[in-house]
C-alpha cells in the first residue's frame, strides 16, 4: 500500500504510519532506531530515565539512524523540566507526551520546531490540546499495556476522529494488519504499537519477557493500580496477583512494592517479582520477528485485509 499521501507519514517524514509506543525501560535507543530505520517512528521511552541517561540515549540513536525519531515524556516524571530542556537542546524531531496534561509545554516545543503529540484517553483533553496547537493525538484504548484509561480503542478512535481536525493515531490492542486495517476504518491516520515490538529480536528486554508474551492468551493481561489511581495492564504473574491483593489493604505498601518492578522484568527477567507490562494483544502474538519483518508484515496484511473487505462482508 502506498502511504505517501497519508497525513501522519507526511507530518513525521516517515515511510509507514506506525509509531513505537513509549515504553519505560523497553523503549531504548537501539529498539527505537530499528523502528525508524524500518520506516516507522521509533520512540525512546524516557519514563524511567534521569536527564543524563536520556541524553546518552539521544546521542546513541543519532549514531544508529538518520531517520526521524521521538522521545516519549510522561508528565509525572520528577525531572520533567530538565527533560523538556534536553529535547530542545538536542533538537529531537518529535516529542510525544503522556500521563497528564502537557498543554503548557506545547508552545515552547513548537517554537523550537519540535513536532508534538500526546497520548490521551479523553476527548475533552484532546480538544484542549488541539486548541493549544498540538500536531497529532494518540488515542489510547484500555487494551494497551502499561498505564491505561477506561475507554476501549473501538470507542475512543471514532470519537476523536469525529471531533478533531488534526491526525489521530490509534493505540491499544493492535498487533497485526487486521487490527491496523480496523482502526483505519475508524478514521485513524496511523497506529501506535508497543507490545508487538517487545517480541522482536532487536528489543533488549530479557528473554523471559518475550517468552511471557508468546505464551500468554488474550485473558492473561490484568489490571493493577485501580485503587491507587493509576491503573496499569501487565501480564498475569505472582507479583501482579500480590499487588492486587495488597492494594486493597494498603495502598502505601502496594506502591512500595511497585518500585523497581519494571526493571526486574526488563533487565532481570524475574518471573515472580517483575511487572511485565503488556497489552491484551499478547494473545495475538505467536512469534519473535525482526522489527523490519513486523512492520512490513503489518502493512502487507493490512493491504490484503482491505482488498478482501468485500469478501468479508459476504460471509
Amino acid at each position: 500500500m502506498d502511504f505517501s499521501e497519508n497525513s501522519i507519514v507526511k507530518l513525521l517524514n516517515i515511510k509507514y504510519p506506525i509509531i513505537e509506543g513509549g515504553m519505560a525501560w523497553v523503549g531504548t535507543a537501539k529498539l527505537a532506531a530499528e523502528v525508524s530505520n524500518a520506516g516507522g517512528l521509533g520512540t525512546i521511552g524516557s519514563g524511567s530515565m534521569t536527564p543524563d541517561i536520556l541524553k546518552e540515549q539521544i546521542k546513541k540513536i543519532k549514531e544508529l539512524t538518520n531517520k526521524p525519531y521521538a522521545v516519549n515524556i510522561i508528565m509525572i516524571n520528577p525531572f520533567i523540566e530538565d527533560i523538556i530542556n534536553i529535547v530542545i537542546e538536542e533538537k529531537v524531531p518529535v516529542v510525544i507526551m503522556a500521563a497528564g496534561n502537557p498543554g503548557k509545554y506545547i508552545p515552547i516545543l513548537k517554537s523550537n520546531n519540535i513536532i508534538t503529540g500526546a497520548v490521551v484517553s479523553s476527548e475533552n483533553l484532546a480538544l484542549r490540546l488541539e486548541k493549544k496547537g498540538i500536531d497529532f493525538i494518540v488515542g489510547e484504548g484500555m487494551e494497551c499495556g502499561g498505564h491505561i484509561g477506561d475507554v476501549t480503542t473501538m470507542v475512543i478512535i471514532p470519537k476523536l476522529t469525529s471531533i478533531l481536525k488534526i491526525p489521530v493515531i490509534a493505540a491499544g490492542g493492535i498487533a497485526d494488519g487486521r487490527g491496523m486495517a480496523a482502526v483505519f476504518m475508524l478514521g485513524a491516520s496511523g497506529i501506535q504499537m508497543g507490545t508487538r515490538f517487545i517480541a522482536s529480536y532487536e528489543c533488549e528486554a530479557h528473554e523471559n519477557y518475550k517468552n511471557k508474551i508468546l505464551k500468554a492468551g488474550i485473558r492473561d493481561s490484568v489490571i493493577t493500580g485501580i485503587k491507587m489511581g493509576h491503573p496499569a495492564r501487565s501480564i498475569k504473574n505472582k507479583f501482579v496477583k500480590n499487588i492486587n491483593k495488597i492494594e486493597s489493604e494498603s495502598i502505601e505498601e502496594a506502591e512500595r512494592l511497585l518500585i523497581g518492578s519494571l526493571k526486574k522484568a526488563h533487565i532481570d527477567g524475574d518471573n515472580d517479582n517483575g511487572s511485565f507490562m503488556a497489552g491484551q494483544s499478547v494473545g495475538l502474538i505467536e512469534n519473535i520477528k525482526s522489527v523490519k519483518e513486523i512492520i512490513e508484515d503489518l502493512c502487507s496484511d493490512m493491504d490484503y485485509t482491505i482488498k478482501n473487505f468485500s469478501g468479508v462482508l459476504s460471509k
